[in-house]
């Protein structure tokens, strides 16, 4: 039985990473996808693991060979994600999650069934005091960064699904709900309990 894709996206300083990363941690049956990027490695990230890092000119042959799902340009990097990797595991019966911005899920959606998530911040002045709380941006980066949510949650009505990150257990448990509600389709139950269904249905 085919798995689900789930993609998942918000503005930065909504907490999107760490929520990804606590769903994973209580929905091991969910595997990450890792993107490509051109954006050069983070202190204590690891390639493969975090990202798939290669230089422009291996992201550009990519995108020549079709072999993304969906890729787009976010601050000023590239990043995509590999159309073998994930139809390789949906086709496994692992569920797959993608954590993209709007750009991606807009591309994602036109090609293949899935179900799209957005977070949102509890309010702007949350939103600002976690771009400031990162420590690592300038004024200047931290005032394009707020232009740039803004922008991008004005694309929040074409997801499926809106997560408010105000209490992060809370936000936890509303993700945790939409995974739990798609295994729960009628189509993916009738799959997978397909010889229980067949044994109930049979002539007395």
């Amino acid at each position: 039985m085919p798995g689900t894709l789930f993609i998942v996206a918000a503005p930065s300083g909504a907490g999107k990473t760490s929520l990804v990363k606590a769903l994973l941690e209580r929905e091991p049956d969910i595997a990450l996808s890792i993107s490509h990027t051109t954006r050069p490695p983070r202190p204590g990230e690891i390639d493969g693991r975090h990202y798939h890092y290669c230089s422009r000119s291996e992201f550009e042959q990519l995108v020549r060979q079709n072999a993304f799902l969906e890729h787009a340009v976010v601050f000023g990097n590239r990043y995509g994600t590999s159309r073998a990797a994930v139809e390789a595991q949906l086709a496994s019966g692992h569920d797959v999650l993608l954590e993209i911005d709007f750009q991606g899920a807009e591309q994602v959606r036109a090609r293949m069934t899935c179900s799209s998530i957005f977070i949102l911040p509890p309010s702007r002045e949350e939103l600002l005091r976690r771009l400031h709380l990162r420590g690592q941006d300038s004024e200047a980066e931290i005032a394009r960064r707020t232009r740039e949510a803004r922008a991008e949650m004005l694309h929040h009505t074409e997801f499926d699904y809106l997560v408010v990150n105000d209490d992060f257990e809370t936000a936890l448990n509303d993700l945790r709900a939409i995974v739990t509600s798609q295994r729960l389709r009628r189509i993916q139950q009738t799959r997978r309990h397909a010889a229980l269904i067949a044994d109930l249905l049979k002539e007395a």
